[in-house]
């Protein structure tokens, strides 16, 4: 089985879908020792490179993080020219992550995903959907064990069988949306400012936080 992966997110070797990426590669390794190259499709110039990728592997997966209910325009970009090669019964996967807690935001692009597997005539995987990434890179190790072990099992299952286990999809997938209670936990938040803080802090390492409400096309 060759397998490509490759990587939507703009953010490349420094996203949260390179580490999601990165636990499943280390589950799969155990069953097979293949040297599993990473594409990074925001690198436009390597388009080329990326759909040949595609042509010569026998099982793709595709991750990428939501971008206001959608993928980022480099996927749809790939997308679009791999629409021009024939890869009927070629076997794809997906994985989108998103920073929002639940996963009901995610559904609507898998709906996509599932069209456009059905009009091309891959052998679809599986929408693997996992919400509440965003705060991967700043949360301690041990807070991530869970996550991790859940795309360890997934990496390892692929291995073995070529498929996406369907328990650890639905174990992703919770919560699919908030409870009553977590949604006044937010609520609460937002009103002491604590939702703000991971972002802020992004603001202020790009010194754009004293212009965070700026409207340049009003």
């Amino acid at each position: 089985m060759k397998l490509a992966i490759f990587n939507g997110s703009p953010r490349q070797k420094k996203s949260n879908s390179t580490i999601l990426i990165q636990e499943f590669l280390k589950g799969y390794n155990d069953h097979i020792t293949d040297n599993i190259d990473i594409h990074y499709l925001a690198n436009i110039s390597k388009m080329s490179e990326n759909v040949e990728a595609f042509r010569e592997a026998d099982s793709v997966i595709v991750i990428f993080p939501l971008y206001t209910d959608t993928m980022p325009g480099q996927v749809k970009l790939f997308f679009e020219n791999i629409s021009n090669i024939d890869s009927k019964g070629k076997k794809v996967g997906f994985i989108v992550q998103s920073g929002f807690p639940e996963s009901y935001h995610s559904t609507f692009v898998e709906r996509y995903l599932i069209k456009l597997s059905e009009r091309m005539k891959w052998n679809q995987l599986g929408v693997v959907i996992k919400g509440g990434v965003e705060g991967l890179q700043i949360m301690p190790p041990s807070w991530n064990k869970k996550i991790f072990n859940d795309f360890y099992e997934l990496g390892r299952y692929f291995a073995s069988t070529g498929k996406f286990k369907a328990e650890i999809i639905k174990k992703l997938r919770n919560p699919y949306k908030l409870s009553k209670f977590r949604l006044l936990f937010f609520k609460a938040a937002s009103a002491l400012g604590l939702n703000d803080f991971y972002w802020d802090k992004n603001l202020k390492d790009n010194n754009a936080f004293e212009k965070r409400f700026d409207r340049p096309y009003i």
